[in-house]
């Protein structure tokens, strides 16, 4: 597994950095390099460490899982890992696994001409491009709800948890029906940066921070370090237990049908911005800092020793052990990919709308409102809109296909029809005067817009 981390991580740094030469064949030159250096390293490693654990899990466990990145501009890793499990070459031939696909595969990202340094709609398993922060959490549970078997993975970065989108998403758990629903497996990675400046839950105490996520109804545990032996373990035990507590929490539900919100799991992930990155460049601190939140040094002209650094850190990762002469990954490696559909850069639910369902329509003539002469009829548009949207709820219930979303508007909007076939989701506590809720509620209100949106 550390073995596959580090080719995941020599791919990002040979995609942010290098136009030719990407097994190192020849001393690297400047005529190697992109003549501009664009993409984001720093939260890169760790992406690729989640991703490799995760792997594990859904070889060993069989799972249905697919992989939501916050982090969006760690499109390296996630662009590495699709390539490293052979999803990218199948939708995009042309890079192939071999020493000209990783060229080309190099040569595109961040290039004109090429793909974006996001984790872009064309990338494989992407359903979140992370461009716009705050979305991360809610696209996922969006993914979840009514899809029992699947495991959405969000990783959370430091920086895109103190916007507003995201820390009222966190309440999304409150939503989520274990009976019916997947489950979400939030990663909150702390790297401890954003662009140039600490971040805010890097830096309060580890006690607040786990009352924090407590009171949003989860149960935190905590893998932080920095030494990748140790990390491995503790991560992999850490995985182990968390997918115990979410099968014993779904089945528990699902055998008794009585339905509770419980605590689900997520993860705290304490590790170094740009990890197995330079740890000083012109004796500056990068590594574990907020210089390697880009890339880490991009004066190449003129520059050989940054070209030797280059050189060097790409080297450490000692690609002639991870790749064979002709550039393919070795297959002691390449068989700890789950295989086809398993693949999260393969999954059908995050893939081009495979699974999607057309809904049962009504024929939207008989809602017309009849207006026989002008000036003479009083009606409203949305009352009418209430009872087509309540016939095609009703028309799609067997299929669970169809929800409405809005911050808590749907009665004062004229839409209340809605409730004489189905109610609210609401998977807490009620008292007798409380209005239409239930856990199987299809429609879904929280006030924040940009939740609803997600």
């Amino acid at each position: 597994m550390h073995a596959y981390w580090r080719a995941a991580n020599y791919l990002s740094v040979g995609q942010i950095y290098l136009y030719a030469n990407p097994l190192l064949k020849e001393p690297l030159d400047i005529k190697h390099i992109k003549p501009r250096l664009l993409g984001h390293w720093g939260t890169t490693p760790g992406l690729n460490f989640i991703y490799v654990h995760l792997n594990r899990v859904i070889k060993k466990d069989h799972l249905n899982m697919i992989y939501v990145c916050g982090p969006g501009h760690g499109g390296p890793g996630i662009i590495a890992n699709t390539y490293l499990e052979g999803t990218y070459s199948e939708f995009y031939p042309d890079i192939s696994q071999d020493e000209d696909g990783m060229r080309k595969l190099f040569r595109q990202f961040s290039f004109p001409g090429g793909i974006p340094s996001h984790v872009a709609p064309e990338t494989p398993g992407s359903i979140h491009e992370g461009g716009e922060l705050g979305y991360a959490l809610s696209h996922a549970y969006g993914a979840a709800f009514d899809n029992p078997d699947l495991i959405v993975t969000c990783v959370v970065g430091d920086g895109e948890a103190e916007t507003g989108p995201m820390a009222t998403s966190w309440h999304s758990n409150k939503f989520l029906n274990p009976v019916r629903d997947g489950a979400v497996l939030p990663i909150l990675h702390l790297n401890g940066y954003k662009i140039a400046n600490p971040t805010i839950l890097s830096r309060i105490s580890k006690k607040e921070l786990e009352s924090l996520f407590v009171g949003y109804g989860y149960k935190p545990y905590f893998v932080e370090g920095s030494d990748p032996e140790i990390m491995h373990r503790t991560m992999a035990k850490t995985m182990d237990k968390i997918l115990s507590s979410i099968r014993s929490i779904q089945k528990k539900a699902r055998r008794n049908e009585t339905v509770k919100r419980p605590q689900w799991p997520m993860i705290i992930l304490r590790s170094p911005k740009g990890w197995t990155g330079p740890k000083e460049v012109d004796g500056k601190k990068t590594e574990d800092f907020w210089r390697s939140h880009q890339v880490p040094f991009s004066e190449m002209k003129g520059r050989p020793d940054h070209i030797q650094l280059l050189e060097d850190w790409m080297k450490s990762y000692r690609p002639e052990e991870l790749f064979d002469e002709n550039g393919a990954l070795i297959q002691e490696l390449a068989k700890l990919a789950p295989v086809g559909n398993h693949r999260m850069s393969a999954n059908p639910h995050a893939n081009g709308g495979i699974l999607l369902k057309n809904l049962k329509m009504p024929d939207f003539r008989e809602f017309a409102l009849e207006v026989p002469e002008p000036g003479q009829t009083i009606g409203e548009a949305t009352r009418e809109l209430g009872k087509f949207l309540r016939d095609i709820m009703k028309f799609n219930m067997k299929s669970s296909n169809f929800r409405v979303f809005g911050p808590d508007e749907t009665a004062s909007n004229r839409l209340g029809t809605l409730f004489e076939v189905t109610k609210r989701t609401w998977m807490d506590w009620t008292i007798p005067e409380d209005d239409n809720l239930s856990p199987d509620g299809r429609v879904m209100e929280i006030l924040s817009e940009h939740t609803c949106q997600g």
